[in-house]
């Protein structure tokens, strides 16, 4: 299977690449990829909400109590490949890849 590919207006290939995972140990709650979505992508959530297995790979700068907020994949079949989250993230906790096109 091939992968999805889209031409620019100025008649360059481009391939989206689609957000797949978010390591929400990572992420500090800045909200820069919620606000530099286009979609409906991301959501905000209490970090208090989310499972102790969450915390794994948590960086040293948070202990297992860091209070506010997270950010939280709402809807990845929204994504549309740009990686405008990625390029803001100051803690690249997001994953990407190509999707294959539909048969």
């Amino acid at each position: 299977m091939s992968v999805i590919t889209g031409i620019t207006r100025g008649g360059v290939e481009w391939t989206p690449s689609f957000v797949i995972a978010l390591n929400q140990g990572k992420c500090i709650g800045c909200g820069r990829c919620y606000k530099v979505c286009p979609r409906n992508v991301f959501e905000l959530i209490d970090r208090e909400d989310l499972d102790d297995d969450d915390f794994e790979d948590m960086d040293d700068d948070f202990d297992d109590e860091a209070p506010g907020m997270v950010m939280n994949l709402k809807d990845t079949l929204d994504c549309i490949g740009c990686e405008a989250c990625s390029r803001v993230c100051p803690k690249g906790c997001l994953t990407h890849e190509p999707s294959a096109a539909a048969a």
